[in-house]
């Protein structure tokens, strides 16, 4: 199995030193800078933003009519439906309101009613992520993927299919995750089958079903059935596509474990998991923060704006506690995922394929 203390060459191994730091420590520093006090102003103009690139979307839609141009709108309505989703990803981390109720209604809003996505179910599948990141078998962004971060994790994947993805997700990664947006838009009514669906759960089934009710008319009423399966096309697998690149670059190709309990302690196995891009503008916008995982994972309710000046603070504890701290450059962090996914399949043809004949 692939750990913390036997990390392949691509990734950061994980030092045979003493841990000096705590949680407590670096806590009390980014509580003492201000940085976990809520920033109602900043999600205003957020949301606001937001509200405008979404509509700005969905009135081109209907003022070009039956158009081919119709795909740059599908391209534009991929991008505001990720940075909404992002938006209910501050709220499910209680980053906008310091109630419960005033995260869920912004979360609901832009979770089940904008992109279609079921707020509860991610909230819940979400938590279990933060709290065991990397977990082979307890980390539920691990156990959803049709791709293996462990040579082990083969054996629950029969069929021709699976052994392919497999043995070249080094790429196919990238091309699976087209497909996440419809695996998101599916989630509620697989946890609803499931029982997973606990709170508000006919409410969210009502509301996800007149999501995908409204989108559909209103894609098929404007556009002919080419084109409108063209825009749905487009439009889902680049939203599924945002969506893998956001999560991408976080966690994978860093150590990872497993086992029945959890044997490391919140501090370090957040930080040792989690990986962030060298910061700058741009990603701060793209990623909406998760781009600062590394500070996102320790401080999950640190508003996604303080997250920036948290880094250095966080960087300089974990360099003097001899915590690993990961940080790359953007197209690096894609490198290395490939990398190491590619990794993982050549093990697995060295277990599964006969040695050549003259070898024996």
């Amino acid at each position: 199995m692939t750990s913390l203390d036997q990390a392949p060459q691509h990734r950061p191994v994980w030092p045979d030193v003493p841990v000096t730091g705590t949680l407590e420590e670096v806590t009390r520093i980014v509580r003492d800078a201000g940085l976990m006090d809520a920033r109602p102003g900043y999600f205003a103009l957020r949301t606001a933003a937001n509200a405008v690139l979404f509509a700005a979307g969905w009135t081109a839609f209907a003022v070009l009519g039956d158009s081919w141009w119709q795909l740059a709108v599908a391209v534009w309505l991929a991008f505001a439906f990720g940075q909404t989703a992002l938006v209910g990803h501050d709220a499910g981390h209680r980053q906008i309101f310091r109630t419960r109720r005033g995260n869920e209604v912004v979360g609901y809003l832009h979770g089940d009613v904008l992109t279609g996505v079921s707020f509860g179910w991610w909230v819940g599948h979400h938590t279990r992520h933060h709290n065991f990141p990397n977990h082979l078998s307890m980390d539920p962004d691990i156990l959803r993927r049709q791709v293996i971060f462990d040579p082990g994790q083969r054996h629950g994947r029969p069929g021709a299919v699976s052994r392919f993805i497999v043995r070249h997700q080094a790429w196919m990664f990238y091309v699976l995750i087209m497909m996440e947006g419809l695996r998101l838009h599916l989630s509620g009514y697989v946890a609803a089958r499931r029982g997973a669906l606990r709170r508000h759960r006919n409410a969210e089934l009502a509301v996800l079903t007149l999501h995908l009710a409204a989108y559909t008319a209103a894609v098929f009423l404007v556009l002919p059935p080419v084109k409108a399966v063209a825009f749905v096309l487009v439009h889902q697998a680049l939203f599924g596509f945002y969506m893998g690149l956001l999560f991408a670059p976080n966690h994978k190709g860093l150590p990872v474990r497993d086992g029945e309990a959890e044997e490391l302690d919140w501090l370090t196995r957040q930080v040792a998991t989690s990986r962030n891009l060298l910061p700058n503008r741009f990603s701060d916008f793209f990623y909406g923060g998760l781009n600062y995982q590394i500070e996102h994972h320790l401080f999950p309710s640190m508003p996604r704006c303080n997250l920036r000046r948290a880094q250095p603070l966080v960087k300089e504890f974990c360099l003097r506690s001899a915590l690993p701290y990961a940080e790359v450059p953007l197209v690096r962090s894609y490198r290395e995922v490939s990398a190491y996914l590619g990794e993982v399949s050549d093990e697995v043809r060295r277990l599964e394929d006969p040695a050549p004949r003259g070898a024996r």
